[in-house]
């Protein structure tokens, strides 16, 4: 079971996804390759070697990039494995690499530095659910 977070642009003015305006445009990340160029400085160590899905490992952790195959790229979602919060500079690394906001799709409450509530109550549902604690 993977934490999902939503990587995307968002209007000025927007401090979360509950704000955006009925019908508001959206905002592309950019042409795919300027997206995987800004993963891969972001994150070199990440598998980019397909262009709609990357890899990442970390310690205690694992990250799915979906890139899709859209052009322009309008989002990037993160599917992230495992425990612990050193996880979470590496999404808002990816997410300010891409000029972009991440989001927990399951609370629509973005995540910014420091805040690791979203993180860690989405990790005792998952232990709840499987029975298994991660630590972390």
């Amino acid at each position: 079971m993977s934490g999902d977070v939503l990587v995307l642009r968002l209007p000025e003015g927007c401090a979360s996804v509950e704000d955006l305006p009925e019908g508001s445009p959206e905002l592309p990340l950019g042409p795919r390759a300027d997206v995987l160029a800004a993963l891969a400085g972001a994150v070199p160590e990440a598998d980019l070697s397909d262009p709609a899905w990357g890899e990442l490992e970390g310690p205690g952790w694992s990250m799915e990039l979906n890139i899709g195959d859209r052009e322009p790229v309008d989002a990037v979602m993160l599917h992230v494995r495992g425990g612990g919060d050193d996880v979470l500079p590496v999404v808002l690394r990816i997410a300010e690499a891409l000029g972009a906001r991440a989001c927990d799709p399951a609370g629509w409450v973005l995540t910014e530095a420091g805040d690791t509530s979203g993180w860690h109550a989405f990790q005792e549902f998952r232990d709840h659910l499987t029975g298994v604690r991660s630590g972390g």
